[in-house]
């Protein structure tokens, strides 16, 4: 995927804006963290369900899946953008949109 693909997909979202976490550009569901594209290394920072899921997506693919040790406490997993597969990214995006956004929003847009 283009860094410009990402953005397309994320802000198809309902919901979703650009805006700032932790002094960096995210993008934001209901004005709450959804993801951003670190630049440092063109990677996509993914909630996941556990931490488990993520040791294994990482063993399965290390050239897409790594990890920092700033997220090594959370379930978080970095997508690199350029070989992230788009239907995995859009399902796990969707799942953490739902968790964040109120449920009327959910039931109105049918993700």
């Amino acid at each position: 995927m283009t860094r410009e693909e990402v953005h397309a997909l994320i802000t198809a979202l309902p919901l979703v804006e650009e805006g700032t976490s932790w002094g960096m550009p995210s993008y934001k569901a209901a004005g709450k963290f959804l993801t951003r594209i670190r630049a440092e290394d063109d990677s996509l920072v993914v909630y996941l369900d556990s931490i488990d899921e993520r040791d294994m997506l990482i063993d399965a693919e290390p050239d897409t899946f790594h990890l920092t040790d700033h997220y090594r406490s959370y379930p978080i997993v970095l997508a690199r953008v350029a070989s992230v597969d788009p239907e995995w990214l859009k399902v796990r995006l969707t799942a953490r949109w739902r968790r964040l956004v109120p449920a009327r929003a959910r039931k109105a847009h049918s993700l």
